[in-house]
């Protein structure tokens, strides 16, 4: 079932007693989103296990299916994908319902720009809010064609171009998704497709269309900028794939732990990808005690554990080119500011006011809400900490169906006086569907 067909779940969190124990976190969602999409289009089968089965990833399961792709998940967990090969996608038989998953319905818009059919993409009220027009004005200049709602937003219908054009594209700003839909356009597409991205995002994609066979070429110039090169009419080999811990999932019980005194939590399997490593950083820099142990590599991608120990936090204010690494945990991040010692300043964050919510104005709006002195800016916020007293607390907070908006708030909860409520803990499900289990386990919450 759905979120947008139930009834809201509020609950309020609580100050909880020192955390402690070992827990891990879901799989990683952006892994999990393109294990799926590129064993689809292997020919043979391959073999995930440690996916995501939020419902953000199993959307991008049943499309995936609806075009010809066999998938299942057998009792232990491990799911198996026979591919139709890159061009072998076939016509979906109704409207792709991606439900509230924007990072799928960017990258099978790519996926499907450079095959011949056409498909209908719907989603739910929040996604349905959500501008498209990024991917859609590349993926046009490839040959594919759009009608879309009002805003460039869903429902949308697409019609593919096969053979699509090959595309040199420089990112006008930093996004993953973008890059990601114009390299899988390019997968069916005669030629070189090139992306030219003058600051680094994750690099998920590039890393799993090398695992899978694909003739990628990643160039770093000496001021930063990547340049990937992508040969088309791509023969992707299936592969056995085992997916990290999400780190922005391991960002919540990793800002609980340093903030509720006298915790120590080790969070095992967390991908340690560069790209995606910048909240660790941030936290380190503000005086947080996160230690790495057992660092390995596994399919590609670093991986280690992580043991965090409640600290003292001081006011932070990073650079700006460090958002991407951390788009998703500034929420989260802004939890923690609202605990340190003096105030943080953050800026270069316009990409929040376009995600599930605008997160900018929501977190500001729910950060006064439990007593937080916080500025909002028009690409950022300035707040001003407490110096680890514990927050007044209140709600209900508004989380606009935004997942990473509740489980920010339930972690302010466990440092707060009054307690504090979340409107609605239902989006939690797109991305990690075992977070109050967790909290649980840790003895946060009864």
């Amino acid at each position: 079932m759905t979120q947008h067909d139930e009834q809201p779940a509020p609950r309020t969190f609580t100050a909880a007693p020192p955390l402690s124990g070992s827990v891990t976190v879901p799989g990683d969602k952006s892994i999990s989103h393109r294990s799926l999409m590129l064993s689809a289009l292997a020919v043979g089968e391959s073999r995930v296990e440690g996916l995501l089965e939020g419902e953000d990833v199993l959307a991008t399961a049943a499309a995936m299916r609806a075009m010809g792709a066999d998938i299942q998940r057998d009792d232990d967990g491990i799911w198996h994908i026979h591919g139709v090969g890159v061009g072998g996608l076939l016509q979906p038989q109704t409207a792709i319902d991606m439900g509230n998953s924007g990072t799928s319905t960017r990258l099978l818009m790519g996926l499907l720009a450079s095959h011949d059919l056409t498909a209908t993409f719907i989603g739910d009220a929040s996604l349905s809010k959500r501008p498209m027009a990024r991917v859609t004005e590349p993926l046009s200049r490839m040959g594919a064609s759009f009608t879309t709602s009002p805003g460039e937003r869903l429902p949308l219908t697409m019609k593919g171009a096969c053979p699509a054009v090959p595309l040199d594209y420089r990112l006008p700003v930093a996004s993953a998704q973008v890059k990601s839909a114009i390299l899988l356009a390019g997968l069916n597409t005669p030629g070189i497709t090139r992306v030219i991205e003058p600051i680094p995002t994750r690099d998920h994609s590039e890393r799993m269309l090398k695992g899978f066979g694909a003739d990628i070429d990643v160039e770093v110039e000496a001021d930063g900028t990547r340049i990937i090169t992508l040969v088309g009419e791509a023969e992707l080999k299936p592969q056995q794939i085992v997916v990290p811990g999400d780190p922005s999932s391991a960002a919540f019980p990793m800002v609980a732990a340093l903030l509720v005194p006298g915790s120590r939590v080790t969070i095992a399997n967390v991908g340690l990808n560069a790209t995606r490593a910048g909240l660790i950083d941030l936290l380190r820099e503000m005086g947080g005690s996160i230690e790495v142990v057992n660092a390995r590599e596994v399919g590609g991608e670093p991986v280690g554990d992580l043991i965090v120990t409640a600290s003292a936090l001081r006011g932070i204010e990073p650079d700006p080119a460090r958002a991407p690494s951390m788009i998703d945990e500034y929420p989260v991040a802004f939890i923690a500011a609202a605990l340190a010692e003096g105030r943080s300043i953050f800026r270069g964050l316009e990409e929040l006011r376009v995600k599930e919510s605008d997160r900018i104005a929501t977190m500001a709006e729910g950060l006064r809400t439990i007593g937080v002195r916080v500025e909002e800016l028009e690409d950022g916020l300035i707040i001003e900490g407490s110096g680890g007293a514990a927050l007044a607390g209140g709600g209900p907070i508004a989380t606009k169906l935004d997942h990473r908006i509740a489980m920010s708030f339930a972690v302010a909860g466990l440092v707060s006086k009054d307690g504090v409520t979340i409107d609605d803990m239902r989006p939690v499900a797109t991305s990690f569907p075992t977070f109050l289990p967790l909290l649980q386990s840790l003895g946060a919450i009864a």
